[in-house]
């Protein structure tokens, strides 16, 4: 019965890629950077060879590395989650998708406006936390939705759960969602519930994400229709439009994203289990905290032995990330990086450097390789031949 346990620990990137200057984000490093930060240790990362990886320059680098491990180039244009998670899943984005940096169109808005009956407040690039404190109180004395924006093409929308049920609030996004598509078709409308009082407001776990769905069949849809079951923990099953999942399960954080994976770890299936640890992102990265940066990916370390403790004959485990977001740069938003690949399995020859890859893609292609899935208009090419054990 084989399972595959792939974990993206989002963001995570491990050095700019060589078109970075043309997003911003030369020089970016979120790994390096988390290494700096107060407490870093990943010794069981070490030794599966995280560290070992072309051109990472941080961490110990074991003899014999115990598992596979390479970095990944990204084909896509982009360097947001959807697009980062698709590509993984085996569909390219040749072009990028819309951002507005001076805020959404009027036309969208009065859509939005008229969709749910209620005015908007803010209309520009924001930081969510703090969106939240200088127009909360406006939006509890008159209902009207805190609609904003970052360098990601996403809409998001904030609103205190006294003023818009969570429910409710859900539902503005779905409209919103409808009305984003051709020239508006952001990657993800994002709900951002918040409750508290002025000055101390504070954002809860309620939070929901809609993407767009993919353009063509991913790896995920190539699954379900071999009869392979594809569960998702986490925001995947947004970032995914709930296409080619059979089960899912939302989290409230890293931990509990661990806990959910080794749950499903216990259980019997053969097909994939695709888990996004969404923490290092929103808490560390976005909000430039090198030191919890590093805390998270210490406390991942941690429990890494749990994973690897549960793998069973014919189980992979995949570790790898959907774009940057170094903490130690003035911006706040995504880079451009490569991302790390880590294996571990009895299936695979431990020790082997898969070099640099030129696209996420080849994930994808892998995984359906070793399922024994064919996907043959999914991107990217399958490494399962060189990494199996003889």
């Amino acid at each position: 019965m084989k399972r595959v346990f792939l974990v993206v620990m989002d963001s995570c990137g491990i050095g700019a890629l060589p078109d970075a200057a043309d997003f911003g984000d030369e020089g970016s490093n979120t790994l390096e950077a988390a290494s700096r930060g107060a407490g870093f240790s990943m010794p069981h990362m070490a030794r599966l060879g995280l560290f070992s990886i072309d051109g990472v320059t941080c961490g110990p680098r074991p003899e014999q590395p115990a598992g596979v491990y390479g970095r990944l180039a990204e084909a896509s244009k982009g360097k947001d989650t959807t697009i980062g998670h698709w590509e993984i899943g085996g569909v390219v984005s040749p072009t990028p998708m819309p951002t507005f940096p001076h805020g959404f169109p009027p036309e969208l808005l009065r859509r939005l406006s008229q969709a749910t009956g209620r005015g908007i407040l803010c209309n520009r690039p924001y930081s969510g936390t703090e969106v939240i404190q200088d127009y909360g109180e406006e939006h509890l004395k008159t209902g009207d939705l805190i609609v904003y924006t970052s360098a990601d093409s996403v809409l998001q929308i904030a609103a205190h759960e006294s003023v818009v049920p969570v429910e409710t609030l859900y539902g503005y996004c779905r409209e919103a969602r409808r009305i984003c598509q051709g020239a508006w078709a952001v990657g993800r409308v994002i709900a951002r519930p918040f409750v508290g009082e002025p000055g101390h407001f504070t954002r809860t776990a309620r939070r929901h994400d809609f993407s767009l769905e993919p353009p063509e069949p991913t790896m995920l849809d190539w699954l379900q229709a071999a009869g392979k079951s594809v569960l998702a923990v986490g925001k995947i099953q947004d970032i995914f439009a709930g296409k080619g999942i059979g089960e899912y399960v939302y989290t409230t954080g890293n931990q509990d994203g661990i806990d959910k994976t080794l749950a499903w770890m216990d259980r019997d299936f053969e097909g994939l289990c695709f888990t996004n640890l969404v923490d290092f992102d929103m808490l560390y990265g976005h909000r430039n905290d090198v030191d919890g940066y590093a805390a998270a990916l210490t406390a991942l370390d941690r429990r890494l032995p749990e994973f690897l403790a549960r793998l069973r004959e014919e189980d992979l485990l995949i570790f790898t990330a959907d774009h940057g977001c170094d903490p130690s740069t003035p911006s706040t938003d995504h880079s451009r990086e490569y991302v790390p690949l880590v294996i571990a399995g009895k299936p695979v020859q431990p020790g082997i450097n898969l070099g640099t890859r030129s696209s996420f893609a080849d994930i994808g292609a892998t995984i359906l390789e070793y399922l024994g899935v064919p996907g043959q208009k999914l991107a990217g090419v399958s490494f399962w031949p060189r990494i199996q054990k003889q």
